[in-house]
């Protein structure tokens, strides 16, 4: 009952803040792909007090938000995306890097982060954790099926056209933006690179690591439990 009542007192606030012009507009938009080291940004852009910061574990955390991104993916909706990121300084991976052309546009002065890694190890890293999902739609029907189609238009089988995919992304990002704005951080450079682009001092803290295969999976069930859990 007690957390039941802080995620409902938690929403309560969010929406209030809307109501009121409040919201904060995003300072960082993340436009790469899951396993791109975005869980670890995530935590390190939220010890560096650029936070809370917005991710997939959010949308899985939470029916209302899972159920507003499947109308967005699946069924065309038209997002306020200020309502969508009510409380969030940030965002990095899926869903919301889906649509960084619109919300670069919405948020003219946020940066954008581009976690990159190797191509390879990237699809390595998908291929026991996202690519599993994506791969078996009667045991992930809503969230992961929309991604397949929205990301890689249905085909996940076969492996250049998802790694072309994700290669034609960075690219893309990298084409859109200055150097100002654009921050692409190569995955285990550390604190360095991502504390010069945000003008911040590095903090005295290993950077994060974490979201090992064991863990996304370990992970996601929970979070599926909690957003399946009846509502007492």
């Amino acid at each position: 009952m007690g957390r039941i009542f802080a995620y409902r007192s938690i929403r309560a606030s969010e929406e209030k803040l809307y109501f009121l012009g409040l919201i904060m507009a995003l300072e960082i938009i993340g436009a790469s792909f899951g396993r791109t080291g975005t869980e670890s940004m995530k935590r390190a852009l939220e010890l560096l007090g650029v936070g809370p910061c917005y991710h997939m574990y959010e949308v899985l955390a939470e029916k209302r938000r899972f159920t507003h991104w499947l109308s967005v993916l699946k069924e065309g909706a038209e997002p306020n995306w200020d309502e969508t990121f009510a409380g969030f300084r940030a965002t990095v991976d899926w869903p919301a890097a889906c649509y960084w052309r619109e919300l670069s546009e919405f948020y003219p002065q946020a940066k954008i982060l581009l976690p990159v890694r190797s191509s390879e190890s990237w699809y390595a890293s998908m291929e026991k954790t996202i690519l599993t999902y994506m791969r078996d739609p009667d045991a992930h029907p809503d969230m992961a099926q929309a991604l397949r189609y929205k990301a890689f238009g249905g085909e996940v089988d076969n492996k250049a056209h998802v790694i072309s995919v994700y290669e034609r992304n960075i690219s893309e990002v990298q084409s859109a933006f200055s150097a100002e704005r654009l921050l692409t951080y190569e995955l285990g450079s550390g604190w360095l690179p991502l504390c010069n682009f945000l003008d911040v001092p590095e903090p005295d803290l290993p950077y994060p690591s974490g979201n090992t295969t064991r863990e996304f999976h370990h992970r996601g069930q929970e979070l599926d439990d909690k957003r399946n859990a009846p509502d007492y």
